[in-house]
């Protein structure tokens, strides 16, 4: 299985991020995830830094633009395959930055392409 990554990943419950990483758990996803504060979502470590993860090939993004902006740089190093903009995380200006290095992007629900099978 390919991992993936989620940056503005929650240890609440009641969070879209909480559910992502849960879902990709599930399906036997390797997650790694990012957060604004450490703790655990379901057993997998929430950092609050920026890491090095090999072998990402999917962020799942949960932050929104001015955020994201901190991250740019990061995001351009771990080279993953695809970066997922979940609903209300879109930036344009990141789109561009993701294809000048074959960075290949989607604006979708993470949960919605996981329940049907699409991710």
């Amino acid at each position: 299985m390919k991992k993936s990554l989620v940056i503005g990943a929650s240890t609440d419950p009641q969070r879209y991020s909480f559910k992502a990483v849960s879902m990709l758990l599930e399906r036997n996803n390797p997650v790694e995830a990012i957060g604004s504060e450490k703790g655990k979502i379901c057993g997998v470590h929430v950092y609050c830094d920026q890491p090095h993860f090999s072998g990402i090939d999917t962020i799942n993004m949960y932050i929104n633009r001015q955020t994201q902006e901190k991250f740019y740089d990061y995001i351009l190093e771990l080279n993953p395959k695809r970066v997922i903009f979940n609903p209300g995380t879109e930036n344009p200006h990141l789109y561009s930055l993701l294809s000048k290095y074959n960075i290949e992007y989607d604006e979708a629900c993470t949960l919605i392409m996981l329940s049907r099978g699409r991710y």
